[in-house]
């Protein structure tokens, strides 16, 4: 007779893997680890997983999926760059092994960073630039600067706070939103004020008209 299924045993791995490779680093992390820690057999492990390797990209790609999830639940399917940024830093801030991901630190992530081809980075990349290009063909962003120079100047940016934030730190909550802000405001420059709405004129005309 079968055994009957875990119930959500594919994300009670996933969970447990994400645990053990911020404790120990996924170099250190075993198959058999992550199933004592999962409360499942080894073997189960490899009726979801085609090995650790394939594991670990699981994890990730969970990782960035919850970060995308956190972020448009805080600011919406259609957020200004300020706005989107300040949400998606905060996040970032939050994960532990997306920051570990962001900045290829190989105490966490071990050999999986020297695995990573310079394409991964490109892509990151290049979504950036196109976010920015449709805001601009909107018109709520300036369209005097290159969407790819932005990019490039938020990506930095990020990469420097979560750094600080490691080699400066750990830096206190106040100190980090305080930085978290600045630099929301820093992309602020880059929007364009929406118009004022016919109504919102014609109060202000009202309001200063002599009596």
């Amino acid at each position: 007779m079968p055994r009957p299924l875990v119930p959500d045993r594919r994300e009670r791995l996933l969970d447990a893997a994400e645990r053990l490779i911020l404790e120990r680093g996924f170099d250190a992390m075993g198959i058999a680890a992550v199933a004592a820690e999962a409360g499942i057999g080894k073997g189960a492990v490899y009726l979801e997983f085609a090995g650790k390797r394939d594991l670990l990209d699981a994890v990730l790609r969970r990782a960035t999926r919850r970060l995308r999830d956190r972020v448009r639940l805080e600011v919406g399917d259609d957020p200004g760059l300020s706005d989107a940024y300040r949400a998606a830093i905060r996040a970032l801030l939050q994960d532990d092994l997306l920051t570990a991901a962001f900045l290829d630190d190989h105490a966490v992530l071990g050999a999986h960073v020297e695995t990573v081809d310079d394409d991964r980075y490109r892509r990151r990349h290049e979504g950036v630039v196109d976010w920015v290009r449709d805001r601009q063909a909107r018109g709520s962003l300036i369209a005097d600067v290159s969407p790819e120079h932005v990019a490039l100047a938020l990506s930095s940016a990020t990469i420097g706070l979560l750094s600080a934030n490691r080699l400066l730190g750990p830096l206190s909550p106040a100190d980090l939103e305080g930085a978290v802000e600045a630099l929301a405001r820093m992309a602020a420059t880059f929007e364009v004020e929406p118009p004022a709405t016919g109504r919102s004129v014609s109060a202000a005309a009202a309001a200063s008209a002599p009596s």
